[in-house]
């Protein structure tokens, strides 16, 4: 009785059901039933036998990774090798010591005994390599302790540290501008922070290069685009993007006029650090500490351990707010391999001797800079400029005759093959140009270092000049 009145309940929901709803299933049984009485088509794989594969494979022919063939004096097919530390003077192989003006070891920190030792001694205790990100038995406390002191070195609540240069910048921006935001950066940013950029997906407006008029004038138009939709207006972020002293041109952001406009119209200001970390202020703390401008009005900073520290790794420091969010949004510190803990012991040394011996080093840097620069200014000809500020390590050499970027290349490089017959080492800038925004004219990028005398500071700049007069003739 009990299975008759299930059917026949089951026969009455049937009948009340709508029409559209027994459609729907009469259809689904359907489908039901083709699905297991449908045979099989059989599979059109084209089989080859053992022979016409040989065949196939024989008369393949792979496409060129270059769509043409390099000239034979391309740099790429001519590789220049360091034998042993990049200190102030370089062996590339050819048997002569060359005055090193092509590396970033702008205090010479990497060279100094106490921080060899320093990282041998954690060699020996933690092996090579992490074998996995932060987030992943990646961390030892060694990274933690280096944090920390990043942290005091700064005055700032937290740091975060990453496995290398590049990868800082490229993974906090994108860790906090997210698609909607607007973000202001300079023309000039250098690579790095162009990927940080692009990744996230943020609207990117740039202004020309060390111009705070035009980006004022941003600004206002930006105000008055807002002022006709506020509600959206409230939800858009802001941010500005600058470096302290930029990779590209030498010359130091007005950071005193970037803070005002960051008061005066709500902006969230990310400052990078790369090169000025540890080659200006009195502490060396970079571009905030030359400026006395506070930690507080910089909302993100970032930097590398790669130039003055000379180490390895990147890091931020900030709030523990900023910094803890990027433990689980920024990609670099998530994903990658952490920087190996040798390196960490060796950085935690480099920055002991910041803090010990700082400013004179420091010191030492910016007179050695501003050496070269009125050396260079004073001794080059006339068809040579030299970009980038009086106390900037970096400096840029660029043709002012009117050429193409090849041509001008071309030119640069024998000017480096000559100075390398001279004694002197030196790079041309290399640039992405098919992925960077707006890559700067062809240069000479001139790195100098607190280890150079005035003496070698002039024979090199005579050097130099010597080099371009061949080569210009």
């Amino acid at each position: 009785m009990a299975s008759q009145w299930n059917v026949y309940e089951s026969f009455q929901a049937l009948l009340q059901a709508g029409p559209y709803h027994l459609a729907l299933e009469g259809v689904l049984v359907l489908c039901i039933l083709w699905l297991f009485t449908a045979k099989k088509q059989p599979s059109k794989t084209i089989r080859l036998s053992l022979k016409e594969e040989e065949d196939l494979l024989r008369e393949w022919e792979p496409e060129p990774l270059v769509p043409h063939p390099p000239p034979p004096d391309h740099p790429s097919l001519h590789p220049r090798t360091v034998y042993g530390k990049p200190s102030k003077y370089i062996n590339i192989g050819t048997g002569q010591r060359l005055l090193n003006f092509a590396t970033q070891n702008y205090l010479g920190l990497g060279e100094r005994e106490e921080v060899v030792n320093e990282a041998l001694s954690c060699l020996h205790r933690y092996g090579v390599g992490s074998c996995g990100p932060r987030g992943f038995y990646g961390t030892t406390e060694v990274h933690l302790q280096l944090e920390e002191k990043l942290a005091q070195f700064f005055n700032s609540e937290a740091a975060i540290l990453y496995a290398y240069g590049f990868s800082t910048s490229a993974s906090a921006i994108p860790a906090y501008a997210k698609n909607g935001d607007i973000i202001f950066a300079d023309e000039m940013v250098n690579f790095s922070l162009q990927r940080g950029l692009q990744a996230s997906r943020s609207k990117v407006i740039y202004f020309r290069h060390n111009d705070l008029g035009h980006l004022e004038e941003l600004l206002e138009a930006q105000e008055r685009q807002d002022a006709k939709d506020p509600k959206r207006a409230n939800a858009t972020r802001k941010f500005v993007v600058v470096e302290g002293i930029y990779m590209n041109t030498g010359r130091l952001c007005d950071l005193p006029g970037l803070v005002t406009l960051r008061q005066r119209y709500r902006l969230r200001l990310f400052l990078d650090e790369a090169v000025s970390f540890a080659t200006l202020g009195s502490h060396c703390r970079g571009i905030t500490d030359h400026f006395s401008v506070p930690m507080k009005e910089v909302d993100l900073l970032m930097g590398t351990l790669e130039g003055a520290g000379g180490c390895a790794g990147g890091f931020c420091v900030g709030t523990k707010f900023v910094v803890e969010h990027q433990r689980l949004s920024g990609l670099g510190y998530c994903f990658s391999a952490s920087l190996p803990p040798m390196l960490a012991a060796a950085s935690i040394k480099a920055v002991e001797l910041l803090e010990r011996e700082g400013p004179e080093l420091v010191e030492a840097l910016q007179r050695a800079c501003t050496h070269t620069h009125t050396a260079l200014t004073a001794t080059l000809p006339d068809s040579v400029e030299v970009g980038g500020d009086e106390i900037s390590p970096i400096k840029h050499l660029r043709l002012t005759r009117p050429c193409s970027d090849d041509e001008a290349e071309v030119i640069l490089r024998q000017v480096v093959q000559q100075a390398q017959e001279e004694g002197v080492a030196l790079t041309v800038a290399a640039y992405l140009r098919a992925q960077e925004r707006e890559a700067p004219r062809p240069s000479i990028r001139v790195s100098v270092s607190a280890a150079l005398s005035q003496e070698e500071i002039e024979n090199a700049v005579g050097a130099i000049s010597r080099a371009f007069q061949k080569v210009l003739g």
